[in-house]
């Protein structure tokens, strides 16, 4: 019996011993434009999927989730906030999308946007706690409330359906980047308030499915501030 409990404790220390060494050699490619291996991916997505599900299974949703003055609110986060990295109808992949990995789900699409309480509530924890090293943030981290992230969740549930002109005008009736938390501005570590980089959508303010006119073409990226 202690011949194979030695073995076994042997057996680990050599693993861990093994793979210390490939973690401290620099070997693991961190690169986002090199895929995890089949194996690392699939263990990944499961625990992922694991944990969002047990965390979202106590969210208790709003009675008016389908109201349309919430999915009007959400059309203008959404084109402010989202858009970029999950689309919108008729729109072509983002440059950003581009260089995203693993990529962010196109939410336009019917197969990968939220059709069922289940997926609502999973919509709603992603959007409040946002997930690690995938490039989604925590929006509650900058002031985002619950109220306006159920606004998202009920636009996001209502988009496929639209086409890249309904999507449009929606935008355009909204109230733009309206969330209440930091909507075009920022705080600095002593309470200042800085102007964003990004603009705030508004009524006058085109919308980003009708293209921002970054011409490729025109620019040089090692000029480019992004």
């Amino acid at each position: 019996m202690n011949k194979i409990l030695i073995g076994v404790l042997g057996t680990l220390g050599l693993g861990a011993i093994a793979g210390a060494s490939v973690v401290f050699s620099g070997a693991i490619d961190m690169g986002a434009d090199t895929p995890h291996s089949a194996v690392v991916y699939r263990a990944i997505e499961f625990a992922r999927e694991q944990s969002i599900t047990r965390s979202a299974e106590e969210i208790k949703f709003p009675a008016d989730l389908g109201d349309t003055e919430r999915v009007r609110r959400g059309a203008g986060n959404y084109d402010a906030m989202c858009v970029t990295c999950h689309l919108s109808p008729g729109a072509s992949d983002s440059e950003i999308r581009k260089g995203l990995y693993p990529t962010p789900p196109n939410l336009s699409k019917p197969a990968e946007a939220a059709n069922s309480e289940r997926q609502d509530g999973r919509q709603f924890w992603i959007i409040k706690h946002g997930i690690k090293a995938s490039g989604m943030p925590a929006w509650s981290k900058g002031g985002m409330d619950d109220e306006a992230i159920w606004d998202l969740v009920a636009f996001v549930k209502i988009m496929p359906a639209l086409s890249a002109e309904q999507y449009s005008a929606l935008v355009q009736s909204s109230d733009g980047h309206s969330h209440g938390g930091l909507a075009g501005r920022a705080h600095d570590d002593d309470g200042d308030h800085q102007e964003m980089l990004h603009p705030v959508v508004t009524a006058e303010t085109p919308s980003s499915s009708e293209g921002h006119g970054h011409d490729h073409g025109a620019h040089e990226h090692g000029k480019h501030k992004h």
